[in-house]
């Protein structure tokens, strides 16, 4: 028995959570089939996705064909929720990308199929809806060959009944010679040996060679078979269930090899406790079992298992152990957070495949609940999604969270509603920019010098880096010249304090090197009682880093960047003269328009913050006709007026400000 990790990927409405239920139908998981609308789908267990009939958050649902075990995993097709998507990419052996008959190839398709390209995670398109009114066949065909990929191949030359209950997909014969040659001219651009064969007209080109090498060739990413049907009525699921049973991969992985998994996600059970959920690559996990987890060598913690549930036939059940390909629910291990690695920590997840948040809202409870009652609140939902990023302001005493869009607002507003009984409104909604060093800058404070009150000595240099480096940190200064707590000190608060520049706003892609360091022994009287204020502490140094890299950044000077969204617009040629001043208004930067007779394609650049502006004119500017589809790009230096955001700490900017709540106390130690 072989397992696969699946992941149904789609944009919003495309009928993921449909096709689930069908899968998990004609495997006998399920006797009916749930729909979105009733709230009664087998993935969508939250009452929150059930009342609104969307997925908010990914959930694994087990069943099997034939030899294989499949782990069916249903992500959110909402952009607001592609964090989730991110976590789960991680994990996953295989996809089915799932397109909309009547809508076609949208925005966030696109994004999903350049993601799984670029990670190289062999992708089955079924398009789905045949039975819709509106469904087509030949130009979806066309939009996923020109707007995916060219490397597909359709399991059917045509669909019968189109847009009616009773369409059905036409397959080809494997010896249909439309279907062989298609075959051969898109397998033979990957396989010299293929093409020697196809060019000499030998015998070894046969329908059962091209079978093998379309299932070699999709289980490497290279091309990817495309499917019709319909998840309402069932049509095309058998073919579907056969391509994933022959042309996806099966999980690899040694159970007596060394301990590897990621964790994907993490929720509370009904007792408060952590749950991980965990993909197994390598080795095996049993109950009692001391497992190290963690992000990298310099984070790692270690705890007990105390429970494992595995996924099989449509539920989760108590194990013993859990070996490699195999998804897990971990009990026990009280620290872990979405993204760790179990066991070999060098496999942690830590890259980005998608953009962060570009929005921040400061959340407010209506009283009595407590500011802090709030926090712990939000403190629990980044558990389960990391990039809310809380950013707790104690001077305004504000709480702000960094978020996708509207609908995710929507949900974190519903969801501290039911499961916390907490009210709350968002306000002071703002674009998340950054900033990066303009040039290069340095400074140093030297012990028991000048106006230095800190027992330490730190001496940084800023230097520019290259775009999506982030920050790296670097030491001139040798390893042994102070104690290793004291170097940690400053390195910690040299990453803490990037996260507010000049103007506020997190600072990246830059180079910080320690030059200067110092410090005074532990000085002991002649009775040898410690005296702590004539001895450095970390706090001496976690107080001085902030004045020292702040000053450095100043002479630096940095640039703020505002995230930029591409955008694609079709609409009537006539209106384009009425559009482009709005653009110019909102400070979009569009190319040249492609004109097609009467229809006019329009692509370029838009501020982030003015996306959704856009959005509300367009109909009005363009009859209703005009097609809009955005996408997160890239960050753009800011031009005219830098925004600002308000500080959440003492300011190192004003060292008066600065020194009035660090000030030493009289027994030695620092605030």
């Amino acid at each position: 028995m072989h397992t696969l990790n699946l992941g149904i990927l789609a944009h919003v409405d495309a009928g993921k959570t449909s096709l689930t239920e069908r899968l998990l139908h004609a495997a006998g998981i399920i006797d009916e089939i749930g729909r979105v609308d009733d709230g009664n789908t087998q993935t969508d267990s939250l009452a929150l996705e059930r009342q609104r009939g969307i997925t908010i958050k990914s959930a694994v649902v087990s069943f099997t064909l034939d030899d294989v075990t499949v782990n069916l995993i249903d992500t959110p097709g909402h952009p607001d929720f592609i964090a989730e998507v991110e976590r789960v990419l991680s994990v996953l052996d295989g996809a089915v990308l799932v397109i909309s008959a009547v809508e076609g190839v949208q925005a966030q398709t696109r994004v999903l199929m350049r993601t799984l390209q670029r990670l190289r995670i062999p992708t089955l398109i079924f398009v789905n809806k045949t039975d819709r009114a509106g469904a087509r066949y030949a130009q979806v065909l066309r939009e996923i060959t020109e707007k995916l990929t060219p490397h597909t191949v359709a399991a059917g030359p045509a669909v019968i009944g189109l847009g009616t209950r009773e369409a059905r997909s036409v397959p080809y014969a494997d010896d249909d010679p439309r279907y062989t040659e298609r075959l051969a001219d898109l397998l033979t651009e990957h396989d010299d040996k293929l093409l020697t064969a196809y060019v000499e007209g030998g015998e070894e080109l046969v329908p059962a060679r091209l079978k093998a090498a379309l299932a070699e060739q999709t289980r490497r990413a290279l091309v990817h078979p495309v499917y019709f049907g319909s998840a309402v009525t069932g049509a095309g699921i058998t073919a579907l269930t056969d391509g994933i049973r022959e042309l996806l991969p099966a999980a690899g992985g040694d159970p007596a090899g060394p301990v590897s998994g990621t964790v994907f996600k993490v929720e509370r059970g009904r007792a408060g406790e952590k749950l991980a959920w965990v993909r197994m690559f390598s080795g095996t996990v049993r109950t009692r079992d001391r497992l190290v987890f963690g992000q990298g060598p310099g984070a790692v913690s270690e705890a007990k298992v105390t429970g494992i549930r595995v996924f099989a036939d449509g539920a989760d059940t108590d194990a013993a152990s859990v070996g490699p390909g195999r998804i897990a629910k971990l009990r026990g291990l009280g620290g872990i957070r979405i993204g760790d690695a179990v066991g070999d920590i060098r496999a942690a997840a830590t890259g980005h495949h998608f953009a962060p948040p570009t929005l921040e809202s400061v959340v407010a409870a209506a009283p009595p609940v407590s500011r802090g009652e709030l926090h712990f609140a939000l403190a629990q939902l980044a558990e389960q999604d990391p990039l809310i990023n809380l950013r707790q302001d104690d001077i305004r005493k504000e709480v702000s969270v960094s978020l996708y869009g509207e609908v995710q607002k929507e949900v974190i507003q519903a969801t501290l509603a039911e499961e916390f009984g907490i009210d709350v409104t968002f306000s002071g909604t703002t674009t998340i920019c950054l900033e990066k060093p303009s040039g290069t800058g340095s400074a140093f404070e030297i012990i028991d010098k000048d106006d230095n009150p800190f027992l330490a000595t730190v001496g940084l240099r800023v230097d520019p880096a290259p775009p999506g480096s982030g920050v790296t940190y670097r030491l001139e200064v040798e390893l042994g010249s102070m104690p290793y707590s004291l170097m940690r000190a400053v390195e910690e608060t040299v990453a803490e304090t990037l996260g507010q520049g000049l103007y506020g706003w997190r600072v990246t892609d830059c180079t910080v090197t320690m030059t200067h360091s110092g410090y005074w022994p532990r000085q002991s009287h002649a009775h040898a009682v410690f005296d702590k204020s004539m001895s450095s502490t970390a706090g001496d140094f976690r107080n001085l880093t902030p004045l020292v890299l702040m000053a450095a950044l100043r002479q630096a000077g940095t640039t703020v960047y505002e995230p930029m969204h591409r955008f694609r617009a079709e609409l009537p040629a006539d209106t384009l003269g009425p559009l482009l001043p709005v653009l110019a208004r909102l400070r979009a930067v569009p190319s040249p328009p492609s004109v097609d007779g009467a229809r006019c394609v329009l692509e370029g650049g838009i501020p982030a913050a003015r996306v959704h502006e856009l959005q509300q004119r367009l109909p009005g500017l363009t009859r209703g006709e005009g097609l809009l589809e955005t996408a997160f790009d890239t960050h753009r230096p800011v031009t005219g007026t830098v925004p600002q955001r308000s500080r959440t700490d003492h300011n190192p900017l004003d060292r008066k400000e600065y020194l009035l709540h660090t000030v030493r106390r009289a027994g030695g130690g620092q605030e």
